[in-house]
């Protein structure tokens, strides 16, 4: 039974199966065949997946996040990150990571921050002589970022599947996504140092104040969110709704980029995301459901635990295993289905469970710009119109900076829990 409910899987997804069908078509076959309860038990335990108070923060954060990108935030906040940075070697690639950087820690998605900052620097960063390669590779790498930086949607599934506290995660992201971002902007600036692009821009006291008068708005959304949470105001939950709140009055009423009809049309839309990230909730609670009561996730654990491997040599295997999963499978899917089993081996050696949520959230983002079938991949190259033979040498160095960034965060695990103590 044990080699079904592995091997299936596998098969199913070379032959291109969607992975809610593959979870629930595996899940069938075990209760079928292989143990003695009725098959009701699968509506049943699907309905109890997504029957989760803190799962609402999805759907509120996916509606947020696309009105933001489309409502102007994006632009405003560009303006704004290069009043700061503009007259600096590289200032035009180093604005478009500090504003995907800001803006992740508004949409919590790494799509929406890949769309909504590539689409307006891309062309500019061509026009001022960055070739095609470099540019689609770091704006594509570049959104990742949004998956670390808090509040992160990764994250909160996350705790969701392995009840861990989304307060303490999204605390604990914050200094792993500046140190991917830092990585990322150190090689921008030296790379553009060894082209010799020719610095644009200048930085000036009226200028930022400006910037910031226009973008002020924006800039709160991210202060309103994360500064409610951590000062007890409301849950991540919570945070989600004012967010929506937040999000339709800045662009509806504030910045005025936002009709009623086009609002309605970005709630559809995110009630159309929010369905498909919810029916791999809903398959991946049957899958797990069995592979607990079946005892396959304690003989997996059992086994593991018993090669004896120090912790250090037990993180690298789970770093490698989840870098695999993560260029194959979708982010939410890899959480839901594999951290639940993964959590519990790295428990069983001392790792903090908050740390290594942040390990496999790094992990399955590095996934996300990863060849052959990282999401941000096919996002990036929709916005960007650039082929794939382009696009992946672009991509090698960010991933290669990504791995360094993710074993400092592994083996110094300070990075992410010395906040934990002012909270």
């Amino acid at each position: 039974m044990a080699w079904v409910m592995v091997g299936l899987p596998v098969a199913l997804l070379l032959l291109g199966f969607p992975i809610f069908l593959i979870l629930l078509t595996t899940s069938a076959i075990v209760l079928v065949f292989f143990v003695d309860v009725p098959t009701t038990l699968i509506h049943q335990q699907m309905f109890a997946s997504i029957d989760k108070f803190a799962l609402l923060a999805v759907p509120f954060f996916i509606f947020a996040g696309d009105l933001m990108t489309r409502g102007g935030v994006s632009a405003r906040l560009i303006d704004w990150v290069n009043s700061i940075i503009g007259g600096v070697r590289g200032s035009l690639p180093l604005t478009a990571l500090g504003t995907a950087t800001i803006f992740g820690a508004i949409s919590g998605s790494t799509g929406a921050t890949v769309a909504a900052v590539g689409t307006l620097t891309y062309k500019p960063l061509r026009k001022a002589g960055y070739d095609a390669r470099f540019a689609s590779g770091m704006l594509t790498s570049a959104g990742a970022i949004a998956n670390i930086i808090p509040p992160s949607i990764a994250m909160i599934l996350y705790g969701f599947a392995t009840e861990t506290s989304v307060v303490q995660l999204f605390a604990a992201g914050i200094v792993p996504g500046l140190v991917l971002a830092a990585a990322f902007g150190t090689y921008i600036y030296f790379y553009v140092g060894r082209t010799g692009i020719p610095t644009a821009g200048a930085v000036t006291w009226r200028g930022f104040r400006r910037a910031t008068a226009r973008s002020g708005w924006a800039l709160g959304a991210p202060v309103i969110i994360l500064g409610g949470i951590y000062a007890g105001v409301f849950s991540p939950t919570e945070a989600a709704g004012v967010a929506c709140v937040y999000a339709i009055f800045v662009t509806m009423a504030v910045y005025r980029e936002i009709a009623p009809g086009e609002l309605f049309r970005t709630a559809a839309n995110s009630a159309f995301l929010t369905g498909q990230v919810f029916i791999i909730v809903a398959a991946a609670g049957v899958y797990s459901w069995l592979l607990t009561v079946t005892g396959v996730a304690t003989a997996a654990t059992d086994y593991i635990a018993g090669l004896g491997m120090p912790q250090w040599m037990l993180l690298l295997v789970l770093n490698l295993f989840m870098l695999f999963v993560g260029t194959v499978l979708d982010t939410a899917s890899a959480i839901l289905v594999l951290t639940p089993l993964l959590a519990d081996i790295a428990l069983a050696v001392g790792v903090h469970p908050v740390h290594f949520g942040i390990i496999a959230v790094v992990n399955l983002t590095i996934g996300t710009f990863t060849p052959p079938f990282g999401l941000n991949i096919f996002v990036g190259q929709a916005v960007f119109r650039v082929p794939l033979a382009t696009l992946y040498p672009g991509l090698m160095p960010f991933i290669a900076l990504a791995i360094g960034a993710l074993m400092l965060i592994t083996y110094v695990p300070d990075l992410s829990l010395w906040i934990l103590e002012f909270i």
